[in-house]
């Protein structure tokens, strides 16, 4: 009989001690177990883009190819699952206004590109929008809904307020403005979602913006700054 290999201390295990063993295998089933579980949540999410906003858990599991029983071994109940589903929604609300907002450095254009990210996730994914505000009254699911206007808001703010720098302008509004700008959007983008889209994106956009940015622009001309501050940013036309 082969006898068992030793470690360099002789111990007869090539493994390690057992605690090295045990901690190892914890580990791996920890990772095994987290990767289950996003591909539970990425079902999940195909289940709502299948069947709506008011899907249920038999759909997640038929289309998981899973029992009830193996969805509940990852997630305590269903609003543990739709909280996890709600997150990835909100990310990628995020993961798409942030860069639209940043690659900005007109002002109107500015506010024109913050709607139209946000409108375009809505009208790329409108069931998985529509889940978001179908949930919205679970707490968990609705400190989600806060937390990314909120990363949005201060983001748009940051924006703002160094454009508003630039131009030899008081940042004070920056963040209300910010705030105001998301909420508002976010408010039509609901009517705009649970109506069908009647209107096009394009066109939606330019309503918005136009609004929006008169808003704006009224408050900073209204400024107790000199006149040749307040128009820096114009072209001067002979």
């Amino acid at each position: 009989m082969q006898s068992p290999v030793t470690d360099v201390n002789g111990s007869g295990s090539a493994s390690g001690p057992p605690a090295t063993r045990a901690n190892g295998r914890r580990d791996r089933w920890a990772d095994h177990r987290e990767q289950r579980r996003q591909e539970l949540i990425g079902a999940a999410v195909q289940a709502v883009l299948r069947h709506g906003p008011e899907v249920d858990m038999d759909q997640v599991a038929a289309t998981a190819g899973v029992s009830k029983p193996v969805l509940y071994r990852y997630f305590a109940d269903k609003s543990q699952l739709w909280l996890a589903v709600s997150e990835v929604v909100a990310a990628r609300v995020v993961d798409t206004v942030a860069p639209a907002v940043e690659q900005v450095r007109e002002e109107r254009g500015l506010v024109e590109a913050t709607i139209d990210a946000y409108l375009g996730v809505i009208e790329s994914e409108p069931e998985l929008y529509r889940f978001l505000m179908h949930q919205s009254s679970h707490p968990g699911i609705h400190q989600v809904v806060a937390g990314t206007s909120r990363q949005v808001a201060a983001g748009l703010a940051r924006v703002i307020g160094d454009r508003l720098r630039a131009l030899g302008l008081d940042a004070g509004p920056a963040e209300p403005w910010a705030y105001g700008l998301v909420g508002f959007v976010q408010a039509v983008g609901d009517w705009w979602t649970t109506n069908g889209q009647p209107i096009r994106r394009a066109a939606l956009t330019d309503y918005l913006t136009t609004l929006l940015w008169s808003g704006i622009e009224g408050v900073r001309r209204s400024a107790d700054l000199p006149r040749e501050l307040t128009r820096a940013h114009e072209r001067i036309v002979p």
